[in-house]
């Protein structure tokens, strides 16, 4: 007789992972919870400091509940070193990371994954919405693919997009093909503790922060001037012909534009950011179109149509593109027609990818808004599925 493969699920004491967790258990799985804490650090939380022992409270009662055993583990260390430590190191350059990406790839289907072996786990399940699927080709192999969501409106295959191959052979996704009100709905019938529990926000396992206070802890403030670059600015401007000048950003001066106010530090601010930067007097909101860490200065623009918001193509380094379907790699002088999103919630946009020998440059249909190095732009099929991603360059 065969043996059940056990399943770990990542139990967080959110309302997902628990009806994940109750829904293995009904389909008759040999399946076990464990909790991570990942962060002891308070410094810049908006919170309070019992977060993560409310959230194992919960878990370990949802997992009474079910009837299903618990275990906790503390990988702190791992996280600041392969997540926190990134944070840091990108926001030094004037870069924005996305932790929640690299929580994924380096710990929950890395990290938690080889905790969960040691407790004899032959996959791991996670409660996010997305959904995976597998065929063979010719030759044998199993070739497992990510799609996204069946909920619309809480599709996270996002921040699924560095997975590989391997990580995706032992992971299950058990709410991917249900909607957000439909886990409510079952969380509340099953009478599990997390039925009503507020969605997490913030940064992956830290919380909701005050990025700049969070950031102090590493990156010291240092006072700069903030230049206004007029609309004006852009006439006499060449106009880009070619793919790689369209995705080359402007790099601007201060002596393009005038000092409007003064700022803690340009390696606080993101791309498109509004709020934050103190700035008044205007008919519309300013927005923050470039920084220049070298000399600490951050240029902003006023409208959200001002032209230094909107770019038509980015650029990926070639050692950042990431292939979820290495079979479908492009080769240098290829392009792929497809869809790409270039931050989470973001609507799926019309775009070819170019491989060049420098990179990957994806060309939009249409301008994109606040095109961010440091975000992860994500690449699907028609039929929603993901196919790759790369750290946005410039």
């Amino acid at each position: 007789m065969n043996k059940k493969p056990k399943i770990c699920i990542g139990l967080s004491g959110g309302v997902d992972s628990s009806v994940a967790a109750w829904l293995l258990k009904e389909q008759g799985c040999d399946v076990f919870a464990l909790f991570m804490q990942n962060w002891h650090d308070t410094t810049g939380t908006l919170h309070g400091e019992c977060e993560w022992e409310e959230d194992r409270a919960v878990a370990e009662m949802v997992a009474r509940k079910i009837g299903i055993p618990f275990h906790f583990v503390d990988l702190s260390d791992e996280y600041r070193q392969r997540v926190v430590d990134y944070m840091f190191s990108e926001y030094e350059k004037g870069r924005t990371p996305n932790p929640d990406v690299l929580c994924n790839r380096e710990i929950k289907f890395d990290a938690f994954w080889k905790a969960a072996q040691e407790l004899g786990a032959d996959y791991v399940a996670t409660g996010h919405y997305c959904r995976k699927d597998s065929f063979t080709t010719p030759d044998g192999r199993t070739v497992y693919r990510i799609l996204a969501g069946s909920d619309p409106n809480k599709d996270q295959s996002y921040f699924l997009c560095q997975l590989s191959q391997e990580q995706l052979a032992t992971a299950l996704f058990p709410i991917g093909d249900i909607t957000k009100p439909e886990v409510r709905r079952i969380a509340r019938e099953a009478g599990l503790p997390s039925a009503d529990k507020k969605d997490s926000q913030g940064i992956c396992f830290v919380g909701k922060v005050d990025l700049p206070v969070f950031l102090q802890q590493k990156l010291k403030s240092r006072e700069g001037d903030i230049i206004e670059i007029p609309h004006s600015f852009y006439e006499s401007l060449p106009e880009p012909r070619t793919l790689e000048e369209m995705a080359e950003p402007v790099r601007y001066r201060r002596e393009d534009g005038k000092v409007i106010g003064k700022h803690i530090g340009a390696q606080y601010y993101t791309i498109g950011q509004r709020k934050g930067l103190g700035i008044g007097g205007h008919a519309e909101s300013c927005f923050l179109i470039a920084n220049d860490i070298e000399k600490n200065l951050i240029f902003v623009g006023e409208g959200d149509s001002h032209p230094g918001l909107w770019r038509r193509a980015l650029r990926i380094r070639p050692e950042e593109i990431h292939w979820i379907r290495p079979d479908l790699t492009l080769a240098s002088g290829e392009t792929l027609r497809c869809q790409v999103r270039i931050r989470y919630r973001q609507p799926l946009q019309d775009a070819v990818l170019h491989r060049h020998d420098d990179g990957m440059y994806i060309l939009f249909d249409q301008p994109q808004r606040g095109i961010t190095p440091g975000q992860f732009a994500v690449w699907y099929a028609d039929d929603g599925e993901m196919l790759g991603s790369g750290v946005i360059d410039q």
